[in-house]
């Protein structure tokens, strides 16, 4: 999408992949404690949130990150409080996947749908954060993130852009 300030400050919203590839590629929790203190942080300032449905993917298990997740103030600050239009969540299906989906495929898009009609809710002031690579020729359940939030007309940052637009640096 074009035509909006580089200054404009959207609630990013963060997919599952951008925590998981975070905690095991590039911030391990361990060693870059100052990654997860400042992702609480922009979430406390409304900057970040993680929609329930995506947190859900991520808060179980009993390693860093779900751990992490599950402190009471890491959900006071990043889960998004609100609830989804299903109107919008059907619309992302049907415009960004298929409409005529089955039950595979359904499962197969997982709680992405539901993030994207978060965005889609106020596409002016909200964008989705998402590790995913776009991959126009894909089709139907393998239809990549960015690519359905282009067909419903919501802004998608990559992981990076979003640290370089928050300023994280680890320091």
């Amino acid at each position: 999408m074009t035509g909006r300030s580089a200054t404009h400050s959207y609630l990013h919203l963060i997919d599952a992949n951008v925590l998981i590839d975070a905690e095991r590629d590039y911030y391990p929790m361990d060693q870059v404690p100052q990654f997860w203190e400042w992702l609480e942080n922009q979430g406390a300032a409304n900057l970040i949130k993680i929609p329930l449905e995506i947190y859900e993917e991520v808060s179980h298990g009993d390693y860093d990150l779900p751990k992490w997740l599950r402190r009471a103030a890491a959900k006071k600050a990043l889960i998004l409080d609100e609830e989804v239009d299903p109107v919008l969540v059907q619309r992302v299906l049907s415009v960004g996947y298929a409409s005529d989906l089955d039950d595979a495929e359904i499962l197969q898009v997982g709680a992405d749908p539901f993030l994207i009609a978060y965005a889609l809710s106020n596409p002016d002031s909200r964008c989705v954060v998402s590790g995913e690579a776009s991959a126009p020729r894909k089709q139907r359940a393998n239809r990549k993130v960015p690519d359905v939030c282009a067909d419903v007309g919501v802004l998608c940052k990559g992981k990076f852009k979003l640290t370089a637009d928050l300023g994280f640096t680890a320091r």
